[in-house]
């Protein structure tokens, strides 16, 4: 058993450890997509008990974790053990980590208790104000059942964040996954299609919760296996008189507000969407989650992969490999971002029909416009990460208060203009404004950053864009979405045939323009197929 911890926990290249993270975050995503199908499936869009409660039921747990934990602990916490790590000082990375975490677990017990306490008033005077009385009941006990999911994630956060510092992402790897099995679970357990109209004293929409709380508990299990070997030992203190204890915790408060502002969007859009009528707030989460899961599958595990090299670069003293390494990556980001995007768009009839099942046009309105967001939001998870290695979390942070005032104005404003649509209008214009000002920044401060090497990429990829338009295009007049396509079987050979060709034309397109990135691919696969198998 140690054996296989060990090989677990083994500190693997960046090309590996982006290879794992990206494999096992498909694997999440895809039970994700599954987990948002099963409650879509199984539970009404209308009526007392519309999916629209369990959507609402999440957004103020939500906003405490990414506020007062999440990203924060990642990006202003690692810098920090990165540093004491390559100065060999195991025993000042698990002080810190014993610090940081007992001090979270009191505060976000505290915020449990909040959310426990006035949950109902936190759905009819924040959330989602105009939901009938059935609907309210369903969110605010689920939203109790969940109270103390952002202390159990806070907790897993520290954990995760420690083993990624020291190279080590398996574990952290599997976390989503363990946490979506007892939802998709739950979905098929307590479904209301067909037996009642899930309203209050019925357990269905309301066993959603209870698989939530069970998917936290095992999350966070998984986050605690990654220790074995380690040598990391638990002491329940909290050192307030270490410095760099104290450096972190005034770093913390930028990100944490930066993580914050999100959910308060969130929470904006969710107010506004539930005005519109019952549905279109299930209809707007569907479409959200469809778009976001390239960012997490791209964006968020690259970045993550990458983030500890960064902070390695740094803490060398070496910007130049620190600039050489963002660079590449960055472009790689890009590049393979741009066909996803291409393929969402003009597949956003058939995503929306697998994921709803039923005719979904409102879904596939809202993702079709959802499409210039999927492309800048992955961009920003690295972008961000080029500043948190500096330790600097007030630019991000300002940029977001920034972005995030346009984004609850326009969205209130388009959404009364062109109804739920006009809010993920307002998220593609307000992403690709707030990676532009990024950018700027950064040229600014680094004048040396965006290389010959780098536009050349950036141009070549715009001239592969091209044919990459023209091949899903074509595509879709081989394979249109038939009004009787129905099943996962039909849509996905259709989807599956879309996109390999898209993919496929992207690739080719891209080697015949020198770009590294697909010689990359090419040489790998190469190698792969051609490589020799020993037999014993």
């Amino acid at each position: 058993m140690k054996r296989i911890f060990g090989r677990a926990n083994k500190r693997i290249s960046l090309g590996n450890a982006a290879a794992l993270l990206v494999g096992a975050s498909a694997i999440g995503q895809l039970l994700g997509l599954l987990r948002t199908k099963l409650v879509n499936g199984n539970f009404p869009a209308f009526g007392p008990g519309s999916t629209d409660a369990y959507f609402a039921a999440f957004k103020i747990p939500d906003f405490f974790y990414f506020s007062l934990a999440a990203g924060a602990l990642g990006v202003a916490f690692m810098p920090f053990l990165a540093e004491r790590l390559a100065r060999g000082d195991r025993k000042s990375v698990f002080e810190l980590s014993n610090s940081l975490l007992n001090l979270l677990a009191v505060v976000m017990f505290g915020v449990g208790l909040v959310i426990l306490i006035f949950a109902d008033q936190l759905i009819s005077y924040v959330v989602a104000p105009d939901m009938s009385s059935e609907q309210t009941h369903n969110a605010a006990t689920i939203m109790r059942l969940i109270a103390f999911n952002p202390m159990i994630f806070a907790i897993s956060a520290i954990f995760v964040s420690v083993q990624q510092t020291f190279g080590r992402f398996f574990f952290y790897s599997m976390t989503t996954i363990f946490y979506n099995i007892p939802i998709i679970i739950a979905a098929t357990m307590f479904s209301t299609l067909g037996n009642n109209d899930g309203g209050p004293g019925n357990l269905g929409l309301i066993g959603l919760g209870i698989g939530a709380l069970i998917g936290a508990l095992l999350q966070l299990s998984v986050a605690i296996m990654g220790f074995v070997g380690l040598g990391y030992r638990y002491r329940p203190v909290i050192n307030w008189r270490n410095k760099d204890f104290r450096q972190i915790l005034r770093k913390l408060p930028p990100r944490s507000l930066d993580q914050g502002v999100d959910s308060v969007n969130s929470i904006a859009e969710t107010n506004f969407a539930s005005r519109l009528g019952t549905g279109q707030l299930s209809f707007y989460e569907n479409a959200y989650v469809i778009h976001t899961a390239p960012t997490f599958l791209i964006g968020t595990t690259i970045s993550t992969a990458a983030f500890p090299r960064l902070n390695d670069r740094l803490a060398q003293g070496r910007s130049d490999l620190f600039r050489s390494d963002f660079l590449k990556i960055l472009r790689a980001i890009i590049w393979i971002t741009v066909p996803v995007a291409v393929i969402a768009f003009f597949t956003r009839g058939y995503l929306a029909r697998l994921i709803y099942t039923q005719n979904s046009p409102e879904i596939a309105s809202i993702l079709g416009l959802f499409t210039a967001a999927i492309l800048f939001r992955t961009v920003y998870t690295l972008m961000s990460r080029w500043f948190y290695a500096q330790k600097d979390t007030m630019t991000p942070l300002y940029v977001s208060l920034f972005a995030i005032a346009i984004n609850i104005f326009l969205a209130y404003v388009l959404s009364k203009i062109y109804g739920v649509v006009g809010l993920a209008l307002a998220q593609s214009i307000v992403a690709t404004v707030e990676v532009a000002i990024l950018f700027v920044i950064m040229i600014i401060r680094d004048r040396k950053l965006l290389d010959p090497y780098f536009w050349k990429g950036i141009v070549g990829i715009i001239a592969v864009t091209g044919f990459t338009v023209i091949a899903a295009y074509q595509m879709l007049q081989f394979f249109p979405l038939g009004a009787a396509d129905r099943g996962f079987v039909t849509l996905g050979a259709k989807l599956a045939l879309i996109s390999a060709v898209t993919l496929g034309v992207h690739l080719f397109m891209s080697s015949v323009f020198g770009l590294n990135e697909a010689k990359t691919v090419i040489n790998r696969v190469r190698r792969f197929i051609l490589s020799q198998v020993k037999v014993q």
